[in-house]
């Protein structure tokens, strides 16, 4: 399975039917990109998806197919079989590995993992109210890296009219948050923002995600990545009373301590740390663009 899609925080959308956005993407700072052969594309354009995504994956250098992934059709659509067929010649060649949209059991988990190999990581993307029952399930099922929240397809399907600040889909969040926690994965993936002109919006969506326990953030124009990026990326203040933490734990032999008027204790220190984690991949995304 691949570590980069765990350790990603940003995962940017692209219509697998403009396979000219492709190199764009992989340049955006986008973690990790998603050649999408599902909502992007029209049904009378699946088949000539697949087939651009295939010569461009072929103009791909290594590292840049290790960080694409292909969102396929759902299983109860006709294209599934033809998906998993490209897509098994796909994650031969090094992709990273699916978004499995619509996902509601384990057993289709099983069916697109026998198709792409095992090392393949699949991303089960949770669109409705089975979906959601079946959290645990899919995030203990095989090949999962990560879980991902399609909150739009899930409030239709669940009949909601959610407001700006979705507060009513709270619920909904921090269950998959418990159920990735419980099953030792990643954190999860909040849904997308669809303002792409609203960067208030998007730093407002990602810093609710960055609170709840999510992990990052599925986008759909380039230029959401940076802000979800400081949303989600530590300041040079938190990084620095990160530091701080640690250093005074060492110092009082990892017992309790006072630090700033406040107790200093093995909680403390771990969110400290989940700090300094973070900004080690931010250097390391960084490092790499």
């Amino acid at each position: 399975m691949s570590d980069p899609v765990r350790n990603a925080c940003s995962f940017l959308f692209v219509p697998a039917t403009q396979p000219e956005r492709l190199p764009k993407a992989l340049a955006s700072g986008a973690d990790m990109v998603i050649a999408d052969w599902e909502d992007a594309v029209a049904p009378a354009d699946k088949e000539r998806a697949r087939g651009a995504l295939a010569e461009a994956v072929a103009a791909l250098e290594g590292a840049a197919r290790a960080r694409l992934l292909v969102r396929i059709n759902s299983e109860g659509s006709p294209w599934f079989a033809a998906d998993l067929q490209a897509l098994a010649q796909l994650t031969a060649q090094g992709l990273a590995g699916a978004v499995v949209p619509k996902a509601e059991s384990a057993q289709t988990l099983q069916t697109v993992a026998q198709a792409t190999g095992s090392r393949a990581a699949l991303v089960p993307l949770v669109e409705s109210v089975a979906g959601l029952a079946a959290a645990d399930a899919l995030a203990t099922g095989p090949q999962v890296a990560r879980l991902a929240f399609g909150h739009l397809d899930f409030q239709v399907d669940a009949g909601m009219a959610c407001g700006d600040t979705e507060e009513e889909l709270l619920p909904v969040r921090m269950a998959l948050v418990f159920a990735s926690r419980r099953a030792g994965l990643a954190a999860p993936i909040d849904g997308v923002t669809v303002d792409t002109r609203n960067p208030e919006r998007m730093a407002r969506d990602a810093e609710r995600a960055r609170r709840m326990g999510f992990g990052g953030k599925l986008c759909i124009h380039p230029a959401q990545v940076p802000v979800l990026h400081a949303a989600f990326d530590p300041d040079e203040a938190a990084v620095a009373h990160a530091l701080r933490v640690q250093q005074a734990l060492q110092q009082a032999g990892g017992g309790v301590c006072v630090l700033d008027g406040r107790m200093v204790d093995a909680p403390v220190l771990a969110q400290a740390q989940q700090t300094l984690q973070r900004h080690a991949r931010a250097q390391q995304r960084l490092a790499s663009l």
